[in-house]
């Protein structure tokens, strides 16, 4: 029986592993994760690394997400209509050359 790929696959590495992580769980809680993983066809660490990666890329996301009313949206929209000054189109290349928090060291 061909096993499903895994949902959230760990990232491919080229290296082994560097650091341990250890916690204490429930035997319940493992089974659940166990079964989990095997559901789709991963051990419990490739599971839960790629579980745990997953939840902290969505927290960080969550971070840089910006609740706005109308008046400020519009504000924000008419902003974005202009063209950009040219310390905005040095702010633009700083972030977009700047590494996702969750690919650093």
């Amino acid at each position: 029986m061909k096993r499903p790929a895994l949902a959230h696959p760990p990232p491919p590495t080229t290296t082994t592993a560097e650091v341990n992580i250890h916690l204490r769980a429930r035997a319940q809680d493992r089974n659940l994760i166990d079964r989990a993983a095997d559901l789709v066809g991963a051990n419990r660490s490739q599971f839960m690394l790629a579980s745990a990666l997953n939840a902290a890329k969505n927290v960080l996301i969550d971070q840089s997400t910006i609740l706005a009313d109308a008046k400020a949206f519009q504000k924000v929209m008419d902003w974005m209509d202009r063209p950009a000054t040219r310390a905005e189109t040095a702010g633009m290349t700083r972030l977009r050359d700047a590494q996702a928090p969750w690919r650093r060291g």
